[in-house]
């Protein structure tokens, strides 16, 4: 099968795979850590500092693809604590516009890098 994918600055892999890759009108942005791509390591700080540097990135991906955050239908946020909903979801809501893409929060044990919050996408060309 071949693959278009997408590779964006200001986005780091820390394993063998795509920062995004398009199917038909989709383009799957893999999930995005708070690695600061400069530094090569997890951005220091809070959950709010955290999840900022995860959309940083996810949009470093979205505009390598030549999308935009309006393109965005679906959301899948990780969390290590769901006592950060909250604090995330200040950040969050400042992302997009309403109406807001479809989303799903969930509780994980534990994320790569031991970051506190992993966040990936879906998005639609056109």
């Amino acid at each position: 099968m071949l693959r278009k994918a997408y590779s964006a600055k200001g986005a780091v892999s820390v394993g063998p795979y795509s920062h995004a890759v398009e199917a038909g009108e989709l383009v799957y942005l893999s999930g995005q850590t708070p690695i600061d791509s400069t530094t090569g390591k997890l951005v220091e700080g809070d959950i709010k500092a955290q999840t900022e540097q995860c959309f940083k990135n996810l949009f470093n991906v979205l505009e390598a693809a030549g999308l935009t955050p309006d393109h965005v239908v679906k959301v899948n946020v990780f969390l290590t604590d769901m006592n950060n909903f909250s604090a995330m979801n200040s950040i969050y809501e400042k992302q997009f516009s309403a109406p807001y893409p479809a989303r799903t929060t969930i509780g994980v044990a534990a994320l790569p890098l031991n970051a506190q919050v992993e966040i990936e996408m879906i998005a639609r060309k056109g």
